[in-house]
């Protein structure tokens, strides 16, 4: 397969685009020549002025109708395009919701397959991977490793229940269908935000910035920047070798560390330093392997880095007051 940048004209569709990661990975696809498809419930030009003034975007932008779980407006989304990337997917522990990712996640494939396409690459989430009672410790966690769907609901983890099945109906549909599928898997995704307003996934930092929290608990969590997961998917999809799943993991960090770092760059801030549950030996960070993407080229961003744009955009969109950091990067 020829490297798709280089084929003038080579039109992508790619669901979910206005938001968080959607508009980052619709930035990339436009940097690299595609022409792009942007799919939205209200395309509306005038509630997306971060993609209309992209780079590239008044050629090779169009912005289109499309629902998830409206078969037939994904048909119309896809229809004379040569690849899909399914962004779009409730970010959300409602379990009503369950069924919205995994039926979406089908009528993406097949529309897709109907349509002609043959490669579509979907956004997962390391929820579909860590969330095992049986991992060990030291087990360094690959793209074989899935999530125990008993301890979700056990747990009442719905969002890490949705995605595996969400990604497994897509693997399975997409098999029988002739598609090509290229899973990238992310943890909680910082940097800088080009949407409007704030994204959910912001709010696992925001809390921590704003003085909602006094404490933090004793646990452990993976992050990448959001450049990072937008290049993770134009680089499967260009790769003619890629196959399966790609873990998209930049850092591992116990809540403690994360927030050492952001009291670092903004000590301004009322970020707590004391643990709800200090009792308790501290979790230890587990591992990731992110070989597949760095076979590729991918070279992760720092974490440091990744956290002081997103406090920066959060500061641009009033939901921090104006701090100035303690040093630049």
């Amino acid at each position: 397969m020829a490297t798709k940048a280089e084929e003038v004209g080579h039109r992508v569709c790619v669901t979910g685009a206005g938001g968080f990661v959607g508009s980052w990975v619709v930035k990339e696809l436009l940097l690299r020549g595609y022409v792009v498809r942007a799919t939205a419930r209200d395309p509306s030009p005038q509630k997306y002025p971060h993609l209309q003034t992209l780079e590239g975007a008044e050629d090779r932008l169009s912005l289109c109708y499309a629902n998830i779980m409206d078969y037939n407006s994904l048909r119309v989304a896809f229809d004379g395009c040569q690849g899909v990337f399914h962004v779009a997917s409730p970010v959300s522990n409602d379990p009503q919701l369950v069924s919205v990712a995994v039926e979406g996640s089908k009528n993406v494939i097949n529309a897709a397959a109907d349509l002609g396409v043959r490669r579509v690459v979907f956004t997962s989430s390391y929820g579909a991977v860590h969330m095992d009672p049986n991992r060990s410790p030291d087990t360094v966690m690959d793209e074989t490793c899935w999530s125990d769907l008993d301890f979700c609901k056990r747990k009442r983890d719905w969002y890490s229940y949705g995605k595996v099945v969400a990604e497994k109906t897509a693997v399975e549909q997409a098999s029988r269908r002739g598609i090509r599928l290229l899973s990238v898997v992310p943890p909680v995704t910082a940097g800088r935000m080009l949407q409007p307003t704030t994204n959910v996934s912001s709010h696992h930092f925001l809390h921590y910035l704003n003085g909602a929290k006094k404490d933090y608990p004793n646990a452990v969590a993976a992050y990448v920047d959001v450049r990072d997961v937008a290049r993770a998917h134009a680089l499967v999809y260009e790769d003619p070798g890629a196959r399966g799943r790609y873990l998209c993991v930049g850092a591992v960090l116990h809540r403690s560390e994360l927030l050492r770092l952001l009291r670092e760059l903004f000590p301004h801030y009322p970020i707590p330093t004391k643990c709800e549950d200090s009792s308790e030996p501290m979790i230890k960070p587990y591992k990731f392997s992110n070989q597949k993407l760095t076979d590729l080229g991918l070279e992760f961003t720092p974490i440091r880095e990744s956290l002081f744009n997103m406090v920066l955009s959060l500061q641009e969109k009033g939901d921090l007051p104006a701090m100035v950091p303690r040093s630049s990067l």
